[in-house]
């Protein structure tokens, strides 16, 4: 029997070759075209609080009245508002810092299942990428105030955590808006994950619940008042290497 041998170009399939590794290619490009264009446009927009929120909350409701409050207040003092950029309490971020005098950011997310895009973004941009659009919301952000949401929500609420607790971001105020929303999740932290050791006593303290709209931007300036809102040379580097 003859040993069979085969040049490796002989087991690739072309047109395998084309469609993943090809396309992968010009995904990481993308990606980098992304970050690049979203970096340019906001470098001037500090400081600036990213909003998070639920999509599916419905102009009228209280939790949509107090999102637009804060953000109304938080314009009004300096802060550019950037959210989400779609429909529901990030409309509701958008609505109130439009009617301020700092711009509302919208960093609209391209999604099958969800329409993007409003009239109250005095600064739109358009994302396909969630890695690039996650890096705004952080690089930006001199506070996170996070509303009432659903798996979107959670997962910005806990990549800030994480990035702080691990030192890969500077520490910032992360508040959280709707007590008895949030009241269930917080006792979860705070018996099982910490009580069992997954997270440490400090961990728990990197955020704290408000609900009042000017006690919101009060625990802001609050935080910054012994230092600029701008980042240090060493937070730079930490926003740099996240």
């Amino acid at each position: 029997m003859r040993l069979q041998t085969h040049k490796i170009p002989d087991l690739i399939d072309p047109q395998v070759l084309y469609s993943t590794n090809g396309q992968e290619a010009w995904r990481v490009l993308g990606i980098m075209a992304e970050f690049q264009i979203a970096a340019d446009q906001l470098n001037g927009v500090r400081p600036a609080v990213s909003m998070f929120g639920s999509a599916r909350v419905k102009e009228g409701h209280p939790y949509y009245t107090t999102a637009k409050a804060i953000a109304r207040k938080l314009s009004d003092a300096g802060f550019s508002v950037i959210s989400g950029g779609g429909p529901g309490l990030m409309q509701a971020a958008n609505h109130g810092a439009h009617a301020g005098r700092a711009p509302a950011i919208g960093l609209n997310i391209v999604l099958p299942a969800e329409q993007g895009g409003h009239q109250y973004q005095d600064i739109s941009l358009n994302f396909r990428y969630f890695f690039a659009r996650k890096m705004m919301f952080v690089r930006f952000a001199s506070a996170y105030v996070v509303l009432p949401g659903g798996y979107g929500t959670l997962d910005e609420l806990t990549e800030c955590l994480t990035l702080v607790q691990t030192g890969k971001s500077r520490r910032i105020p992360i508040i959280l808006v709707g007590g008895t929303f949030w009241q269930g999740f917080l006792d979860w932290l705070d018996d099982k994950v910490k009580g069992e050791g997954m997270i440490g006593e400090h961990d728990i303290g990197l955020m704290r619940v408000i609900d009042d709209p000017d006690a919101v931007v009060e625990a802001i300036f609050s935080f910054y008042e012994n230092r600029g809102f701008q980042p240090s040379r060493d937070e730079r580097e930490k926003l740099l290497n996240l």
